[in-house]
């Protein structure tokens, strides 16, 4: 589900259709929407689990403030997918715990 039809900022454009694969599944987003949001539209809702109990994360702020909708793109962990911006091919993954740096909390 998006938003195409808005109150306050009016219609939103038509957007180029490009595919990204996620966890090998191949999903079909808007080129320049933010990850968080191609997955929502697309019904995923648990970008990452917890190391310590599995627990899943998804969005949670929204503009880049947290950790919590951190995955693997394109090979690199702890990417903030609220904040970053839909090309086509890319590949995403669920990230389980830390990521490969271990730079974040869990």
């Amino acid at each position: 589900m998006r938003i195409i039809k808005h109150p306050i900022l009016g219609d939103v454009k038509e957007k180029k259709k490009v595919n990204i694969n996620v966890d090998n599944r191949q999903v079909e987003a808007l080129e320049g929407e933010p990850i968080a949001a191609a997955l929502m539209a697309a019904g995923i809702r648990a970008f990452r689990r917890t190391i310590k109990t599995g627990e899943p994360r998804g969005v949670y702020c929204g503009i880049g403030q947290c950790n919590d909708c951190i995955m693997e793109v394109n090979g690199v962990p702890n990417v903030r997918t609220c904040v970053t911006l839909v090309e086509e091919g890319m590949i995403i993954r669920t990230q389980i715990g830390l990521g490969k740096s271990g730079d974040l909390d869990d």
